[in-house]
């Protein structure tokens, strides 16, 4: 069996996840916790971001919806192609969703639908940048500048892709990476960080991290004890998820660069495929820098994607589809609605099969499923 996925294991986890346990220090903000988060900053080289290790990209959306006071009666505006937790965090601040259609080429949200939509009651937008391939940044943080709009990315899938030589995640105001069993770099399963680009915005996340309480000025020495000042939650990571994601980061560029050449070899081997008219392969627009997180194909319709997925499966090739439009959801639908026309959406998801791509898989395996 190839299977579709398997968790990023380096080797190193082990040994600092028996370090955070000799530690006797458990909860989040430790040694671990501190060390990834002094990693990203790092790697955010020539911006001013702050990153703050959270126990989902959920929970760090959900910080975003927070810091950026989205209340009852705002619009939000997303692509309706994304996991509900893009949508979520907002609703559950009280917010109406927009969605919007995508660009057929890279699945990303299509800027001029997203112009379309906005209204007086719009507070943000929020990019999705699907398969690690950035969303067109430039037009859209000249169109949220112009309406005095928030930009959050949800850079879920892209730890280590860029746009325009500038980390996914770093352009917008907020960004938010996850580290899910799925993702190119994991925590041992779950986890997340929030990305914070706009100073101001920096001391209430950490309030808003831990329960709402100053217990990070508390540790630092900087109060004799800790109370509650602002809402909050409880959006910290352990300190073994810290530890496991910190092994994973020793070997970030290795495993950026096997998938990115794993992914080539995909786009190589089914080229011809895509000469005959056969199917579609993913595009990636000039100024961006992907980083192999997914490698789908499009078949002509989803009968054909339904018979080759089939077809895999008994050969023992594990795939699978992706998103159901949300707008065409039960929630969706109760929280939402779309704006302008279903133009690609739904049709090129039906469309979209993704095949087997991990840390580990092998190029005879990859050859196998071409």
């Amino acid at each position: 069996m190839i299977p579709f996925n398997r968790p990023t294991q380096t080797g190193s986890e082990q040994a600092f996840v028996t370090e955070a346990l000799s530690q006797n220090a458990l909860s989040g903000n430790g040694t671990f916790t501190q060390r990834c988060e002094q990693w990203f900053e790092a790697s955010f080289a020539h911006t001013q971001s702050r990153a703050l290790l959270t126990s989902s990209c959920t929970h760090a959306l959900e910080m975003a919806a927070i810091l950026l006071d989205i209340k009852e009666g705002d619009e939000v505006i997303m692509p309706s192609f994304t996991f509900p937790s893009t949508a979520n965090a907002f609703v559950l601040r009280g917010a109406r969703i927009v969605f919007v259609d995508i660009e057929p080429s890279t699945m990303n949200m299509c800027i001029d639908a997203a112009r379309a939509a906005i209204t007086a009651k719009t507070k943000a937008i929020v990019a999705v940048h699907y398969a690690g391939v950035a969303c067109d940044m430039q037009a859209l943080m000249t169109l949220a500048q112009k309406h005095n709009i928030y930009v959050v990315e949800d850079a879920a899938q892209g730890i280590s892709a860029t746009y325009q030589g500038q980390p996914l995640g770093t352009i917008g105001h907020l960004g938010a990476y996850s580290f899910h069993a799925t993702k190119n770099i994991t925590s041992g399963g779950e986890g997340g960080l929030l990305i914070i680009n706009e100073p101001q915005l920096l001391q209430r996340a950490y309030w808003l991290r831990e329960s709402g309480t100053n217990r990070r000025d508390f540790m630092q020495g900087k109060v004799d004890k800790y109370s509650w000042v602002d809402k909050g939650s409880s959006y910290l990571a352990s300190e073994l998820n810290a530890a496991y994601l910190w092994g994973n980061l020793q070997h970030a560029e290795t495993t950026t660069q096997q998938r990115l050449m794993l992914w080539e070899l995909y786009f190589k081997k089914l080229s011809p495929l895509m000469a005959l008219g056969k199917l579609e392969l993913p595009t990636v627009p000039a100024g961006c820098q992907h980083n192999g997180h997914i490698f789908y194909i499009k078949l002509n319709n989803p009968q054909e994607r339904q018979a080759l997925q089939e077809h895999l499966a008994a050969q023992h090739i594990e795939t699978a589809t992706h998103y159901v439009p949300l707008h065409s959801s039960q929630a969706g639908q109760r929280y939402g609605h779309f704006h302008g026309e279903d133009r690609y959406t739904t049709q090129e998801s039906q469309r979209l099969l993704r095949l087997p791509l991990f840390y580990g898989l092998t190029v005879e395996q990859v050859e196998r499923v071409c």
